[in-house]
């Protein structure tokens, strides 16, 4: 999916028509919508510092904005082909049902890889089990990874940087 169909996606989900959100970035009141339009089509792509505004107006990380593109089902696939190659993801089957897991042998990556899904499977539990709610769980992933709770992964730079 791409980033405008994501900034589509997550206007609609806020509520904000086209030119309230590009006035909140600071386009003026004549052409925000339209600035807005061009973007959600694709015919423009936002710069980082315009991405880091959106996410900020839009509540959510500017990596939920940023995803790979996956619009349709054989670049799915790619990237779970990549998935693969990169962080040990295998597809394997359990009880009939078609599964993934990651192969954290493979390295340090499908090692942080894995932690990340638990982090997103012990969420999905908790929204299951009826301790959070679906909005909490959806702020959850939209602001994914800074309110993730278990961050086990997170690389802690050196000291010496200090």
């Amino acid at each position: 999916m791409a980033i405008g169909e994501r900034i589509h996606f997550f206007r609609l989900l806020r509520g904000m028509t086209q030119k309230y959100l590009g006035m909140a970035l600071g386009f003026p009141e004549k052409s925000a919508d339209v600035r807005l339009a061009q973007y959600e089509t694709g015919s423009r792509t936002p710069k980082a510092d315009l991405t880091a505004a959106l996410a900020q107006v839009l509540d959510v990380s500017p990596h939920a904005l940023s995803v790979p593109d996956i619009d349709s089902y054989v670049g799915l696939m790619h990237t779970l082909f990549t998935l693969e190659d990169n962080y040990g993801l295998k597809i394997s089957e359990i009880d009939g049902e078609v599964c993934l897991k990651v192969d954290v042998r493979k390295n340090k990556d499908a090692a942080r890889l894995h932690e990340m899904l638990c982090s997103w499977q012990q969420a999905a539990a908790r929204l299951e089990a009826g301790e959070i709610s679906k909005e909490d769980y959806d702020k959850w992933r939209y602001h994914y990874p800074e309110l993730d709770k278990t961050q086990n992964y997170v690389k802690v730079p050196p000291q010496d940087l200090f």
